[in-house]
């Protein structure tokens, strides 16, 4: 009996262990929402103007609009030719450019491209939350 016991007590021990260790792990899944898109990013004459969302727009800061995705959303946008990518979070609606899927702000847009520039990337999008 107090073999047995003892066994249970260690056993739950380890299995407490493992599961606190499991769980402090960062999740870094991720849902491939969309591959081989075009991204573009916004003119300067947006800054300060409100988004769809009500936030007020600023190039400098890591946001995207899209035209489905819900606001908040925060996504990973990776530039297929050179595998750079960034997170940004949706605050706004657009692009309204038909072959276009997303557009960036400059800060997000510039930390990805090697061509400053070029204003259009082709990217693959990832929904983080």
């Amino acid at each position: 009996m107090i073999v047995k016991r003892s066994f249970i007590l260690l056993f739950s021990t380890l299995f407490l262990q493992i599961t606190a260790s499991c769980s402090s792990t960062k999740n870094t899944s991720a849902k491939v929402f969309k591959s081989k898109v075009e991204a573009s990013y916004y003119d300067d004459k947006f800054n300060g103007k409100k988004t769809a969302s009500g936030a007020i727009f600023s190039n400098s800061k890591l946001t995207a609009a899209h035209r489905t995705l819900a606001f908040g959303t925060k996504i990973k946008v990776t530039n297929t030719t050179n595998d750079k990518s960034v997170e940004v979070e949706i605050n706004d609606r657009g692009p309204f450019k038909k072959t276009r899927e997303i557009d960036l702000s400059k800060k997000a847009f510039m930390q990805i491209t090697e061509n400053k520039n070029n204003g259009v990337l082709t990217v693959s999008i990832e929904i983080l939350n």
